[in-house]
């Protein structure tokens, strides 16, 4: 297929990319800046890994007169809206109106142009801390003003696509982990190792649902590959390892023990406030062998990444 991509430089972007491109798909990723010019190392280093894995348009936002352009001038099979607003996403302040126009700016005149060029397929990528996705407790609230965002836009994406009468896939992610992640959880837990410390889960008690993010990309493409041009919804849940963070704490550290030669030691707090669901996971079970996903490389290539990133560190110190 030839693949028209958005949100290129983030964490799953890039893996996005890397797997689409391995499977033979020819993908024209979409970037806000050039790689090198993008403010924080790790996002500069993840761009230029994912530019080397498909053609590369820089300066473009999702809805402006550029992307417009190139939306009409090419024929596209698929359409993958990966980029999402996520500024201080964290944040009680975060914007979620401000970030649902970013999200959907221009959006009828984008589905027309891809209709008129031959496109019939949109796949959007969605959150499992939106409201009403996967399963868990507590009857499945946003999480934050984030995820409330990310559901008003696939609410939006899906009243324009029937519309445009277009295919739309919601592709709803859980918690992605691997090699050029954000500081999060398993990035602490794997820097903290590596520097001989000792990391606490804070919140040993939440079931969550993660995946190593090789495993989301090869669900990613399964799904853009079977995704029917038929203009209808459908949607792909993924999940990973459905567990409590104090589980999954310990299943990274007896994964990365012999990989990386260490004790790979960790606290487990003692949780007593429980701001969140207690639990909120993914529902589709992956067929491994069908997806030819291996575990025991995933988790190589994870204690490889950051050896390497951690020598790296050691080298600029030294210098």
């Amino acid at each position: 297929m030839t693949i028209l991509l958005t949100g290129a430089s983030s964490f799953t972007g890039y893996w996005f990319i890397r797997e689409l491109s391995a499977a033979g798909h020819r993908v024209t990723a979409v970037f806000r800046q050039r790689p090198d010019a993008y403010p924080d190392e790790l996002r500069r280093r993840r761009a230029g890994a994912a530019a080397k894995a498909c053609e590369p348009i820089c300066g473009l936002t999702f809805g402006d007169e550029s992307f417009l352009r190139l939306v009409r001038e090419r024929r596209w099979d698929l359409f993958a809206h990966h980029a999402a607003d996520a500024t201080n996403y964290k944040s009680a302040e975060f914007d979620t109106l401000s970030a649902v126009r970013n999200n959907t700016r221009a959006l009828a005149a984008v589905l027309e142009g891809l209709r008129a060029g031959g496109c019939r397929k949109v796949l959007l990528t969605g959150s499992v801390f939106e409201g009403g996705e996967g399963a868990g407790s507590q009857g499945l609230p946003h999480l934050s003003r984030y995820g409330l965002s990310k559901a008003l836009t696939a609410e939006i994406f899906q009243f324009e696509c029937d519309r445009a009468g277009l295919a739309l896939g919601k592709f709803v992610i859980p918690n992605p982990f691997g090699p050029y992640e954000e500081p999060r959880y398993t990035a602490h837990l794997m820097t903290s190792w590596l520097a001989r410390a000792v990391p606490s889960c804070t919140s040993p008690a939440y079931v969550r649902d993660n995946i190593p993010v090789s495993l989301l990309a090869r669900a990613y493409v399964r799904f853009a590959e079977t995704l029917s041009g038929e203009p209808r919804f459908a949607r792909a849940s993924p999940s990973g390892y459905v567990e409590s963070q104090g589980a999954f704490t310990g299943r990274l550290a007896e994964a990365m023990r012999p990989r990386l030669g260490l004790p790979c030691q960790f606290e487990l707090a003692r949780q007593l406030e429980f701001p969140e669901p207690r639990v909120r996971v993914n529902t589709d079970v992956l067929d491994l062998t069908a997806l030819a996903w291996d575990e025991e490389r995933a988790w190589d290539e994870m204690a490889a990444y950051y050896r390497a990133l951690a020598s790296a560190s050691g080298d600029r110190t030294r210098r």
